[in-house]
């Protein structure tokens, strides 16, 4: 069985500065990955590499072993790659129903379909269904502008699952979450690794959340890998705790 994610010698360069330096990894079915650096280490151009957003200098990107490279994210998207932001995404003027019901349709049948068919494209339960999941029922009216910026966070990930992804990666989802918050997010994505079988990359700053969500962990520094791993493995590795950690 081919790996959901492969990236294979995967290198971006920004005039004479390599950000991303033969970077290769799979990501495989079921797994949480994390994707962990310090400043300047390389993380968010390679996501951005994978994603299409930023097109590579060397090396290939694959998702089911079909190689993406010069897709777009709507490509991508197509081809069961999700995604949530750093910089939220959602449409605070419209309900929570509304906001997940969207981003169903782009993934729901034709155009055709789309501008003739029922103005909900048949999603509505099945949105229902998700924002149930993620534990905003009685949010589901509301503008998605007047929820917390945790809510907001959870809002974004059951955008990015609605359309069944086989893979969701995931822009630091802990960023300026408080801890209670914090903690329903990480429940909940456990949760939907659990019983849906979905598969995440996560980058994040937050140790602690990496540490306790990802099954395994790769860590960059200086647009190179220098450790993966077990979150043990990981926590107590001396080059890790020196690029990463300071120590």
């Amino acid at each position: 069985m081919n790996p959901v994610l492969s990236v294979r010698n995967l290198s971006k360069n920004f005039g004479g500065v390599t950000a991303v330096d033969d970077v290769s990894f799979e990501v495989h079915e079921g797994e949480i990955l994390g994707l962990i650096g310090p400043n300047g280490s390389g993380k968010s151009t390679l996501f951005n590499c994978i994603l299409g957003q930023l097109p590579a200098t060397n090396g290939t990107v694959l998702v089911d072993g079909q190689n993406v490279a010069g897709k777009r994210p709507s490509d991508l998207n197509k081809l069961g790659v999700g995604r949530t932001f750093q910089m939220l995404q959602v449409f605070p003027d419209m309900s929570v129903l509304d906001n997940i019901i969207l981003a169903g349709q782009e993934h729901k049948g034709t155009m055709l379909s789309r501008l003739f068919g029922r103005p909900d494209a048949g999603l509505t339960e099945e949105a229902k269904t998700m924002i149930e999941f993620f534990r905003l029922t009685h949010q589901t009216y509301e503008k998605a502008g007047s929820l917390s910026y945790g809510q907001q966070k959870l809002l974004d990930a059951a955008m990015a699952f609605m359309a069944g992804p086989k893979l969701v990666m995931l822009d630091e989802p802990a960023g300026g979450v408080n801890l209670t918050m914090l903690a329903d997010l990480k429940e909940r994505l456990k949760a939907f690794n659990r019983e849906r079988g979905a598969t995440f990359v996560v980058i994040e700053h937050n140790m602690e959340f990496v540490m306790s969500l990802c099954t395994r962990i790769i860590v960059l520094a200086n647009g190179r890998i220098i450790a993966e791993g077990d979150p043990e493995t990981v926590r107590t590795n001396p080059d890790v705790i020196e690029a990463y950690l300071g120590g």
